[in-house]
């Protein structure tokens, strides 16, 4: 034990002293240009009245589900969503995750085999990582949005292929050429899966329905923990791809199914998603404040992004830290996005843009990070 006690202590060692210790931090009065919650939906009184209004409307629901959705935990209430969610999607059917963690891992862990092929963006998310890593599928990654690179990895595939890729990027913002990629892959007979994770919100059904892709791709995976305000995941797909999840995604199987005031959230929130153009406006008119305002650096790269999240390169911790703090001192919550969160050399700020945010936070912002920036 006293072993096992010593290389703890010795790994956060190693890790303060280069600079990337992680630490919870509780909420704040800062101004928001934090969060994932991009339409205001988890802030919602009004979306928090009618969630109390679905719960009151069924007294006799549980505060917990009791089991897994193979046994104690499943409900018509929860399939009848399933269904909504994917004809809103236009998808043939879903099915639900606790969360987006737990539907890219059981997703992505599950349905390629062993002599079976993964080629993923390298900026995928961590999930999906983490998923093709629990696979017996040979796994390859592609550099970041670059057809070529995914062609060369397409040439060396065996197997069924599986390409995945997110439609928005959650640490750059920028978008995949998603149509491009399905090209590809149709050419190689390859299923492709998108995280739509940070498209939902800015593109109300996401970025592959906006562009009239969703017949083409395999599987989607929508979550819910960001722009539409509560919690858990859906992927979307076919009845066969909904029935081999239910038999072998051993992140649904092996949990406790989600509470009926978390299923009974996300369905209200879908319901205020249908009247969230005005949200939607105003968040896209504050992603081109921000972009016109904001100066441009030869040394700080902003990364080219018409998403809610803008990202501007420090190129280490320290200082990716420092203008992160001189602007919590300005009253302005932005969190520094670290190696090896993200590769090194890659240190940034992450911003995260609002339908909420004012003209004034807007611009306290972009005054603070130019200054900051035109000073170093």
């Amino acid at each position: 034990m006293k072993r096992a006690a010593h290389i703890i202590q010795q790994r956060l060692a190693d890790r303060q002293q280069a600079g990337n210790y992680r630490t919870l931090k509780p909420e704040s009065n800062l101004i928001d240009f934090c969060s994932n919650d991009y339409l205001g939906f988890a802030q919602s009184p009004e979306l928090k009245l009618k969630i109390a209004e679905e719960i009151a409307a069924h007294p006799e629901s549980s505060n917990g589900s009791t089991g897994s959705r193979l046994l104690a935990g499943n409900l018509s209430y929860t399939e009848q969503l399933e269904a909504s969610i994917a004809a809103y999607h236009k998808a043939e059917a879903g099915l639900l995750f606790n969360s987006g963690y737990d539907a890219n891992i059981g997703l992505f862990s599950c349905l390629p085999q062993r002599g079976d092929t993964i080629i993923l963006d390298e900026l995928a998310h961590a999930s999906i990582i983490d998923g093709a890593r629990l696979s017996n599928a040979n796994r390859y990654t592609f550099k970041h949005n670059d057809l070529q690179s995914l062609a060369d990895k397409l040439k060396a595939a065996k197997g069924t292929i599986y390409i995945g890729i997110e439609s928005v990027y959650s640490m750059d913002g920028d978008a995949s050429p998603i149509a491009e990629i399905l090209d590809l892959a149709d050419a190689y007979n390859a299923a492709v899966i998108v995280d739509e994770a940070h498209a939902i919100g800015l593109y109300k059904t996401g970025l592959v329905q906006q562009l009239g892709l969703h017949e083409r791709v395999f599987a989607r995976v929508i979550t819910f923990g960001k722009a539409i305000g509560c919690h858990g995941a859906i992927i979307l797909g076919n009845n066969d791809l909904r029935n081999y999840l239910i038999n072998f995604a051993r992140s649904f199987i092996y949990t406790t199914a989600a509470s009926f005031h978390q299923v009974a959230s996300i369905k209200m929130a879908y319901e205020f998603l249908n009247g969230a153009d005005v949200a939607i406006s105003a968040l896209q008119n504050n992603i081109a404040l921000f972009k016109n305002n904001i100066s441009k650096h030869r040394d700080y790269l902003l990364i080219e992004s018409d998403s809610a999240i803008q990202c501007i390169i420090l190129k280490n911790n320290h200082k990716a830290k420092q203008i992160a703090t001189a602007l919590q001192q300005t009253g302005i919550d932005v969190r520094p996005i670290l190696s090896p969160t993200v590769p090194q050399g890659s240190e940034r700020i992450r911003i995260c843009l609002h339908s909420y945010n004012s003209t004034a936070d807007i611009a306290l912002l972009t005054n603070t990070i130019n200054k900051f920036l035109n000073e170093r």
